[in-house]
């Protein structure tokens, strides 16, 4: 599948995973609505991808904020004309035991990392069923499937994703369009190395690899169809 002058919204994408994610589809000509909750940083993402000869949109916003989740895909269709691909990447993890977490935290997980994404998804369905290759990529988490000590918000928030995708991936079928959850183990972000700084950095998933994978989603467009991606560190256990 050509990517060149499609258009792809991502969200947390002035860092980490949504910024190599960014980069790779700028890379291959997709014309961009980045996000994240700082316009300094999107206008210096602007000025970087100028060399891939695409158009750029920044649209910062508070993804807490249901209106503003609203107001960057009207603001991406309104520009482009329609939206091709989305990938909710933002989220936020909170390490703290439940007993310790407050209601505003809990809230706030569920707000970023599950709500979100549906309400991001809700407004990019009319544009994306007119899009030869609509999609949606959701990036999950190991929590989104298991439970870690210290990050009980984050896993429920995950598991609340994971839940809202396969049952949106079945409401949108009809449409063509796909619902694809990558669920990557500890990446080398700086979320990660906050909340868990147990782990060594050199093993780390790097966020590129993350990216290829969102690459081969969408480039590989054929009968066979990937639900759901789980990646593990090299040195974490096989099949666990």
């Amino acid at each position: 599948m050509l990517l060149k002058d499609k258009v792809a919204v991502v969200t947390g994408a002035s860092r980490g995973i949504g910024r190599v994610i960014s980069e790779n589809l700028a890379k291959s000509g997709v014309n961009l609505a980045i996000n994240s909750r700082s316009a300094e940083q999107l206008e210096k993402i602007k000025k970087e991808f100028k060399m891939y000869g695409i158009e750029v949109l920044p649209c910062p916003a508070d993804l807490a904020e249901p209106e503003e989740c609203v107001g960057i895909i009207k603001k991406a269709a309104g520009y482009f004309g329609g939206i091709d691909i989305l990938i909710n990447n933002a989220g936020i993890a909170i390490p703290k035991p439940l007993s310790e977490t407050t209601i505003d935290e809990w809230d706030l997980h569920m707000k970023i990392n599950a709500r979100a994404p549906f309400i991001l998804s809700r407004e990019a369905l009319p544009y994306l069923i007119k899009s030869e290759m609509g999609t949606i990529i959701n990036i999950s988490s190991v929590v989104g499937r298991k439970g870690y000590v210290n990050q009980g918000a984050y896993t429920a928030s995950k598991h609340a994703l994971m839940g809202m995708s396969k049952v949106l991936a079945q409401e949108v079928l009809k449409h063509n369009v796909r619902v694809h959850v990558i669920a990557p183990g500890g990446v080398a972000t700086e979320m990660v190395t906050k909340t868990r700084p147990d782990l060594d950095e050199s093993v780390l998933i790097s966020p590129q690899e993350i990216a290829d994978v969102v690459m081969f989603l969408l480039t590989h467009r054929g009968n066979a169809v990937i639900d759901e991606i789980n990646i593990r560190r090299f040195s974490s256990t096989p099949w666990q």
